[in-house]
């Protein structure tokens, strides 16, 4: 696994079933879900995150699923090859903090070509937030400031996931 890389076993406890109720997984679950995210990073980092829209959707619904919101930032190269995912945030159960000037200070730092923001919606509900959109707009002003790309913002809810591009609401 790549140094860059979230370790997806960070959080196994916290994982929870939203589509069967609140109750925790049992051990066979967790280890089952642990399983399918280090393959799921293996093929990512052999992989361009953009070769399949279906496998982005269901690394980001793996990766920032919880019971509070977490903020991530996959940061791609040039040809769209995943450089980092880096978690910039964690919050409570219906905001996280995001500072458009960290998000692309790290896209710098890692020479990043494009990025693609992901967060989580506790609620279930992935759609944005007039706060989501108000800070995704930031942030794309940023990018294009410094001519990086900002391929989309993904919210991940209960069993859904939503892209701020298919809403129409980046440019």
């Amino acid at each position: 696994m790549s140094p860059n890389m979230t370790r997806f076993a960070e959080h196994p406890a916290t994982f929870s079933s939203r589509r069967s109720g609140s109750a925790e997984l049992t051990a066979q679950e967790q280890a089952t879900v642990f399983a399918a995210r280090e393959n799921l990073a293996r093929h990512i980092n052999r992989n361009p995150v953009l070769s399949s829209w279906a496998a982005l959707m269901d690394y980001c619904a793996l990766v920032v699923r919880g019971e509070v919101e977490r903020f991530h930032v996959l940061y791609l190269d040039s040809k769209n090859r995943l450089i980092s995912d880096e978690r910039l945030g964690i919050g409570t159960v219906d905001h996280v903090p995001v500072y458009p000037r960290e998000v692309v200070r790290r896209a710098l730092d890692l020479h990043a070509s494009a990025l693609i923001l992901v967060h989580n919606h506790p609620s279930g509900d992935p759609e944005p937030s007039d706060a989501d959109i108000a800070m995704t707009k930031e942030v794309q002003k940023a990018c294009a400031a410094l001519g990086l790309t900002l391929h989309d913002h993904i919210i991940t809810g209960a069993g859904r996931e939503v892209s701020m591009r298919g809403r129409g609401d980046l440019e």
